[in-house]
């Protein structure tokens, strides 16, 4: 019987090496993508600053139904078949359009 300490240490065929490695290779990208793919969802889906502006006040009795913001506009379509469209910046109504039935 042989002693394993004296066994000789076998080398892997360098195939099976080149395959070991290019297995993590892919292995690191793989989660590297995955966390890369991950914070990016997190940092576009969290809250930017496109939101309304504390300055707006709809009219009396009025309730937002959608709201849609465009380049210096925001419209707010109302339950009362309104279209009120306001400027982003001071918060002014530009328009009233009322939606026919």
């Amino acid at each position: 019987m042989t002693d394993p300490s004296e066994t000789e240490i076998q080398q892997e065929p360098p195939q099976i090496r080149f395959l070991r490695r290019l297995v993590t290779t892919l292995t690191v990208v793989m989660i590297g993508g995955l966390v890369l793919i991950i914070s990016l969802l997190v940092i576009r889906l969290q809250g930017n600053e496109a939101t309304l502006p504390a300055e707006i006040a709809l009219p009396e009795g009025v309730e937002a139904e959608a709201v849609t913001l465009g380049r210096g506009w925001i419209a707010i379509v109302s339950r009362d078949n309104r279209i009120l469209i306001f400027d982003r910046e001071s918060g002014a109504l530009r328009q009233d359009i009322q939606i026919a039935d």
